[in-house]
């Protein structure tokens, strides 16, 4: 069931806090959903841009959703293929990328990265690396991306790695003999009818997109309709850490199909294996892909143990939780003009909180 419009009084708090974020420009517009028991709420406010002539941000409007690619495409394309048996989470990168041993031979490490360490971003690779700054064709990033040294011995600590995802989607797409954009859209967004969700979107689409940045430094333009992410933008717009772009509703339908325990695509056992904390390394709030919500998190503070979420750098975000069956899409710009502004991390908390408490006091 579809409620076209959030109503303002039920959720007046949360509307409150995003409309005083647009005020004092954290973001310049947004559009969230809130799916709750079967129910999905849409509300969108502001503007794609700072300026109140430019178009405004409507339920429909199609966001970047950077890295919510790891969970709605990466990590549900590592799902599909586990349950099937094609994918197993201890065999080791390097079985299936040889490429990632080859490049630095003499690291006997690198041997023991498994694809179950780079879903639960503890492979020991860093965080991020600016590879685009010196490779400008998708075959030489991708051999750079090999390169990158460990930083960690793998498996013992847990540090959040575009580079491990990037690695990720190149083994998943020779486990699954397609690229990710071919495998999500057969086995994805056709089956949960997430009309909006694509990457690369048709020219025609991108000047309804909100722009992410003025990229004065690598691209030379503004950037709308297209990855925002650069290294992603070398890869020609596909890969396993950035390049989804999809809208409020359809982040609904999908977390709608993890509210019922993944059917149609996965089965229930195979959604709550890969959404459970792992034990190690010790300390982690990782789930394989997923991310889990600690202290302080961005999900807020009324969340239960047992939901699973993400961020993404463009402003993004998506929490899931079966024990409340709540799931909260919340899409933005905030990297607009420049991705310096972080004011989004004081609002995302509270916006959170505010739906649970409103929804709380609907109860019996």
């Amino acid at each position: 069931m579809l409620s076209q419009q959030t109503s303002t009084t039920r959720f007046a708090k949360a509307l409150h806090i995003l409309e005083e974020a647009i005020a004092t420009n954290a973001f310049p517009g947004a559009s969230f959903s809130i799916t709750h028991k079967e129910k999905i709420h849409l509300a969108a406010l502001g503007n794609f841009a700072y300026d109140t002539n430019s178009p405004r941000v409507a339920e429909h409007t199609i966001f970047d959703l950077a890295s919510l690619t790891k969970v709605v495409a990466t990590t549900t394309i590592a799902m599909i293929l586990y349950e099937r048996g094609i994918l197993h989470l201890e065999i080791a990168l390097a079985d299936l990328v040889p490429e990632f041993v080859q490049a630095v031979p003499n690291d006997a490490r690198r041997t023991r990265v498994t694809l179950r360490m780079l879903l639960a971003h503890s492979s020991g690779l860093p965080a991020y690396e600016k590879l685009f700054l010196h490779h400008r064709t998708r075959n030489a990033l991708l051999d750079a991306a090999f390169e990158v040294p460990l930083t960690a011995d793998p498996g013992s600590r847990a540090e959040y790695s575009d580079i491990g995802f990037i690695l990720l989607g190149v083994a998943l797409e020779r486990l699954a003999g397609q690229p990710l954009d071919t495998f999500c859209q057969r086995e994805i967004f056709a089956p949960l009818k997430m009309t909006y969700a694509f990457f690369n979107p048709p020219k025609p689409l991108h000047s309804s997109i909100p722009p992410t940045v003025n990229d004065t430094a690598f691209r030379h333009r503004i950037i709308q309709g297209e990855v925002n992410d650069e290294n992603a933008s070398v890869l020609g717009g596909v890969a396993g850490h950035a390049g989804l772009f999809s809208n409020a509703h359809d982040l609904a339908l999908f977390a709608q199909t993890m509210l019922r325990g993944g059917s149609p695509i996965v089965n229930p056992e195979t959604l709550a294996f890969f959404t459970r904390r792992e034990s190690s390394p010790l300390g982690t709030s990782r789930a394989l892909g997923w991310d889990t919500p600690s202290y302080p998190s961005q999900s807020g503070t009324l969340l239960s143990p047992r939901a699973f979420g993400h961020l993404g750098y463009t402003g993004t975000s998506l929490w899931i939780d079966p024990e409340r069956q709540l799931a909260i899409a919340l899409l933005t710009n905030r990297t607009w003009p420049h991705s310096d502004n972080q004011a989004i991390k004081q609002t995302r908390p509270k916006f959170h909180d505010a739906i649970v408490e409103a929804l709380e006091k609907e109860q019996p």
